[in-house]
């Protein structure tokens, strides 16, 4: 059972304004892209598209391999550090996001990372791609 990695982002243009959030899913033991997930959110803010595009990505990983550990790497620190419990959530909108995705993970193994901005440029792409169509989409690569 091998770790599906998870690079997932989001942004969104005016803060609120068009927002969409992205994912890359990953074979960590061979290091294949299984698949990408854009997510359109419509007029929401960054924080928003960010949580989205996490969740659809671990979504298609336990979609995957349900017993498989999950490694979530973001540069959203305010959702990595909410996740893990470390921040509070006050924001409303936040706070329905975060118990959606702590429904999702339930008892599974999920980890999460902060990793630079540079360091997401995959999940990054796939998140302008759902904001410039306006529209969500998936691409099962392997």
């Amino acid at each position: 059972m091998s770790t599906i990695i998870v690079e997932a982002d989001g942004g969104s243009r005016g803060n609120p304004g068009t927002a969409g959030g992205g994912a890359v899913v990953i074979d960590a033991a061979s290091g294949a892209i299984v698949c990408e997930l854009g997510v359109y959110v419509g007029v929401a803010t960054n924080n928003v598209a960010e949580y989205n595009g996490m969740i659809v990505g671990v979504q298609a990983a336990l979609e995957r391999d349900p017993d498989a550990p999950v490694h979530v790497k973001m540069d959203s620190k305010l959702v990595v550090e909410q996740m893990t419990g470390r921040w509070k959530i006050k924001h409303p909108d936040m706070q329905v996001l975060a118990r959606q995705a702590r429904e999702l993970i339930g008892s599974r193994r999920v980890t999460f990372e902060w990793v630079p901005r540079a360091e997401n440029a995959r999940a990054d792409a796939v998140a302008n791609e759902a904001m410039d169509r306006r529209e969500s989409f998936r691409r099962d690569l392997g």
